[in-house]
């Protein structure tokens, strides 16, 4: 079974009287350890894509299903739950907690999900080892690079060993050479852990890294290549 099946997926909105098809009858499915770059022009689709896999929208019509369950047919508490447990989220802003620092932000999701404290810890430091940041558990995002807070945001989502990881635009805000490692980083995890990645992005870098690119016009794909 696919870790994720999309079928008929349309997501209307109302710009005044006008009504904009952000979305319109997209099919799709995500097998597991894929590493699949969605891609277009800005409006073709692909954020609007990305946000209702990751349950963070509700669909105009059509399904969307994770795991065999179908997100539409699930409560507010249940799909808070399924992101809880089974996906991981990566933005192009980090979306870090400023006051806390990098083991603290690697371990939100740990302790939301109530993890025992030495466990939690062990899968920190290992996560924080993965993605090259031994020594820096103690500091705060604002005494990281980009790159750095970016890598910190990777093991927050990959901390809890996810089913699925949805990336947006994720190298967006950084230099080359630190866009190149971070891409390196993750078709790492994606490889030694079979991590499912799922990105949206404009980025060349990112879609010559990735194994599948489906390439987005007008809310419908137009392309869906398999390297």
């Amino acid at each position: 079974m696919p870790i994720v099946t999309v079928r008929g997926l349309t997501r209307e909105y109302q710009q005044g009287a006008v009504t904009v098809k952000a979305l319109n009858g997209v099919d799709l499915e995500i097998e597991e350890g894929e590493f699949t770059a969605l891609m277009g022009p800005s409006g073709s689709g692909k954020t609007t894509l990305l946000n209702q896999i990751g349950a963070l929208d509700e669909p105009t019509s059509g399904t969307v299903v994770i795991d065999g369950k179908d997100l539409t047919t699930l409560s507010s508490a249940q799909l808070s739950d399924l992101r809880l447990q089974r996906l991981g989220f990566i933005f192009q802003s980090y979306n870090l907690i400023p006051v806390l620092s990098a083991f603290e932000n690697a371990e939100f999701v740990l302790m939301l999900r109530g993890t025992d404290a030495a466990e939690r810890r062990r899968r920190v430091m290992e996560t924080l080892a993965d993605v090259g940041l031994t020594g820096m558990e103690h500091r705060r995002p604002s005494e990281l690079s980009g790159g750095q807070q970016q890598r910190v945001a990777v093991a927050r989502a990959i901390a809890g060993r996810p089913a699925l990881i949805l990336a947006d635009e994720p190298t967006a805000n950084l230099d080359s050479t630190t866009g190149h490692e971070l891409i390196a980083l993750m078709k790492g995890l994606n490889e030694q852990h079979k991590v499912t990645f799922v990105f949206a992005t404009h980025d060349p870098k990112v879609m010559e890294a990735a194994r599948r690119v489906v390439e987005l016009e007008d809310g419908k794909i137009a392309r869906d290549t398999r390297k």
